[in-house]
């Protein structure tokens, strides 16, 4: 089940650890934010593992029925 992954660029700081969890996922752009690449870059138990080491929640995932997933 692929999740649709979004990132609150207000809450992001540019930590990278959504990065270093799912590097094919998410990289930190040019303003030094994070944003989603590819989001099938990585598993879903990868893509969750990213979203839960992101200390401000910033990243927000949801389910095929448009349910949010976490957090």
């Amino acid at each position: 089940m692929p999740y649709r992954i979004v990132v609150d660029r207000s809450k992001c700081q540019g930590i990278g650890a959504c990065v270093g969890v799912a590097p094919d996922v998410f990289e930190i752009d040019s303003e030094g934010k994070s944003v989603v690449i590819n989001p099938e870059g990585a598993d879903d138990d990868t893509i969750l593992q990213a979203a839960e080491a992101c200390p401000l929640e910033a990243i927000t995932l949801y389910d095929e029925n448009g349910e949010q997933a976490y957090p």
